[in-house]
């Protein structure tokens, strides 16, 4: 790895799945990251919705929360909280949902409730928010995390949000409206769902990275597409673009994750 850091190469990749997209529902942390980069670099007329109710957000630095007043500030538009849910977000208006997560399983469900047993959790995390109806209704949702064995885990103790629950045909069941997890990017690279199985597959490895790092930073028996490529590296304008994001962002108290 030479010139970037494993954060960044992430951060560069997860907001490059944005490009000609129009509108993208935005978790804090990470994926807030991505798609504000994203708005800097390969789609300046990206749409940035947050579950307070900013549409069309063009924050100056990363915001604190979905309740940073800047949101508000620099929106197209604010609406209520119900009318970002039953009007933007269940009829399937928004192009991608951008999610985060405490842990992920092989088929991009998604846990941010609990660790441990419910009623006495050895962690409880943050919970919910939004992110069971941007998972359900968004045209698809791409995940960010680091790739680490306690976040990518064979069995969740706690499904806060489906990807592709038990398997093909789960969401069709449930009569879910979006497509799900289309991508999982992490600091390692890049997981997408297998067509057939829907459990998630190593496409991509990010420079100096090796498939064997890779396997043991997952909890599962990872797959890896025959074809694997390597990610190509951040360039100098989107280095130059996220690091003017997250110095700017730092002297609020946010940064890049």
């Amino acid at each position: 790895m030479s010139g970037w850091t494993a954060d960044e190469i992430m951060t560069v990749t997860a907001s490059r799945t944005l490009a000609g997209r129009t509108s993208c529902f935005v978790g804090i942390g990470l994926p807030s990251t991505a798609a504000n980069l994203a708005r800097r670099t390969c789609s300046p007329d990206l749409a940035l919705i947050y579950e307070s109710g900013a549409i069309g957000a063009k924050p100056g630095a990363l915001p604190l929360s979905i309740g940073d007043g800047e949101l508000a500030e620099t929106a197209d538009a604010v609406v209520s909280v119900p009318e970002i849910f039953n009007y933007w977000l269940q009829p399937g208006r928004v192009d991608v949902g951008f999610l985060g997560a405490a842990q992920v399983d092989r088929r991009g469900n998604i846990n941010t409730t609990v660790i441990g047993e419910y009623a006495h959790p050895s962690v409880r995390l943050p919970g919910a928010g939004g992110a069971p109806e941007i998972a359900a209704s968004c045209k698809e949702t791409i995940v960010v995390v680091r790739h680490r064995p306690r976040t990518l885990v064979e069995r969740l103790e706690f499904v806060t949000s489906l990807g592709f629950g038990d398997g093909p045909g789960h969401r069709a069941a449930l009569g879910l409206r979006g497509r799900g997890p289309v991508r999982l990017i992490t600091d390692l690279g890049v997981l997408e769902p297998d067509p057939r199985t829907c459990e998630l597959t190593l496409t991509h490895i990010h420079p100096g990275v090796a498939v064997d790092q890779v396997r043991a930073a997952t909890g599962w028996p990872l797959a890896v597409r025959s074809d694997l490529a390597v990610t190509e590296p951040p360039t100098a304008g989107e280095l130059a673009a996220l690091r003017s994001l997250t110095t700017r962002s730092s002297t609020r108290g946010g940064g890049i994750g």
